[in-house]
């Protein structure tokens, strides 16, 4: 039976129609919200002063109430509970719920992803296809500044391209808008300082016209040029020895492929850490054949991504206790990148994982470049030292679905 209310109902105040809110140029990114969440764009209940005794019986005492209510109104833009809001079951004339009515025409329905104030480091970028790129443009759309760092052989067709207006497409955010690279800094990941750089890659002419462009000179520079960062993105690894199986890899080829595919988010994040603000957060790029048998994936670079792993849960505690940093990887699925294509098979894993993976559907480069921000972001303020993973969930298959075992 219901239980009648000690005091009259509640007069009603007649709802008023809500603004048409303001596009936003975050609404990529926006997240569905019940109720609660969209308090916190400026909603407000509206409705006749309630029975306050019944608060009190619910809440507490009046000085409870009272601190309950302003608090709650601080935090949410929910009106306090004691002058305007009813601490019982929400009534309405005609649906059994209050009318809202929203109070900021400007404002943001939903949990944005804003990066509006922070600045970007982005490491591995040297085209517009793959998941680095990606990356810029999700933090980008999000409103971070973006800086990135390009491998030296490979920066003069990059400036080149950006310049003459190749990429323009694919700089195109959510808004409309096109992506601004603030800088581009010639970056080679597997030399920490110039003292560590042979005789042979300083003659090389691919590197003529280059300066200052080892992971200890870049940190110093970025620090000259803008003082500070907030996020840094490892998004660079390289095997040259990949088409090898691990049997036959040397031991150069092996070192080679840790040095760049997993050392080198360490020296990025050792020299960039104290130019990093405090609350600021890294991330870097895994692969599942780092805990799963990928024939064909070799050369080293499985063992590169199982240390990039293992050295993301140490880094998180070290960068966390230091300098307030996370840190965390993700775990992307197969993409057509021209680095990728690289391994020779690239195709055929993208296949498979379409015929595989729980979503049956292909990954997308920005569905990374969400993740990624989303994870930089103060949505994940408690999320360190994990792996995520973006991969349409094939990491969580044990039998492929097509294999030939199945039909017999």
């Amino acid at each position: 039976a219901a239980i009648r209310p000690s005091c009259p109902p509640p007069q009603i105040s007649s709802p008023r129609p809500a603004p048409s809110p303001s596009p936003s140029p975050h609404s990529h990114f926006l997240e569905s919200t019940t109720m609660g969440a969209s308090a916190a764009t400026g909603m407000q209940m509206v409705a006749a002063r309630p029975c306050i005794p019944a608060c009190q019986r619910m809440l507490g005492s009046k000085s409870v109430v009272s601190a309950f209510g302003r608090a709650l109104s601080t935090r949410t833009g929910f009106a306090s509970c004691v002058k305007t809001a009813s601490a019982g079951p929400l009534i309405s004339v005609s649906h059994k719920r209050f009318a809202v009515r929203a109070m900021s025409q400007g404002a943001v329905q939903g949990l944005p992803i804003d990066l509006r104030g922070k600045r970007a480091f982005i490491a591995g970028v040297a085209d517009d296809n793959g998941y680095g790129w990606a990356i810029a443009k999700a933090l980008a759309a999000a409103g971070a500044e973006i800086l990135v760092g390009t491998w030296v052989p490979a920066l003069n067709i990059f400036e080149t391209s950006l310049r003459r207006g190749k990429f323009d497409e694919s700089r195109k955010l959510p808004d409309g808008s096109l992506m601004e690279i603030t800088k581009v800094y010639p970056l080679d990941a597997v030399f920490d300082s110039l003292e560590d750089v042979p005789e042979d890659v300083k003659a090389n002419k691919r590197y003529a016209g280059s300066s200052k462009w080892t992971v200890k000179e870049v940190a110093e520079t970025v620090k000259d040029d803008f003082g500070s960062i907030d996020i840094l993105v490892h998004s660079l690894a390289n095997g040259p020895e990949v088409t090898k199986p691990l049997l036959e890899t040397s031991r150069s080829g092996y070192l080679a492929a840790v040095s760049a595919s997993s050392y080198s988010f360490i020296s990025l994040l050792q020299h960039f850490l104290p130019i990093m603000n405090p609350g600021g957060a890294s991330i870097s790029l895994t692969y599942i054949a780092s805990e799963r048998t990928i024939p064909g994936y070799g050369g080293g670079m499985s063992s590169a991504k199982a240390a990039l792993e293992s050295d993301t849960r140490v880094l998180a505690f070290e960068a966390g206790r230091k300098g307030k940093i996370r840190v965390n990887t993700i775990s992307a699925g197969p993409l057509g990148s021209r680095a990728a294509k690289a391994i020779g098979f690239i195709e055929k894993m993208i296949e498979y994982s379409y015929v595989n993976a729980p979503l049956q559907k292909e990954l997308l480069a920005e569905e990374v470049g969400n993740a990624a921000a989303f994870l930089v972001s103060p949505l994940a303020s408690a999320i360190t030292g994990s792996t995520v993973y973006v991969d349409n969930g094939l990491n969580t298959m044990a039998l492929a679905v097509d294999s030939p075992t199945l039909s017999t």
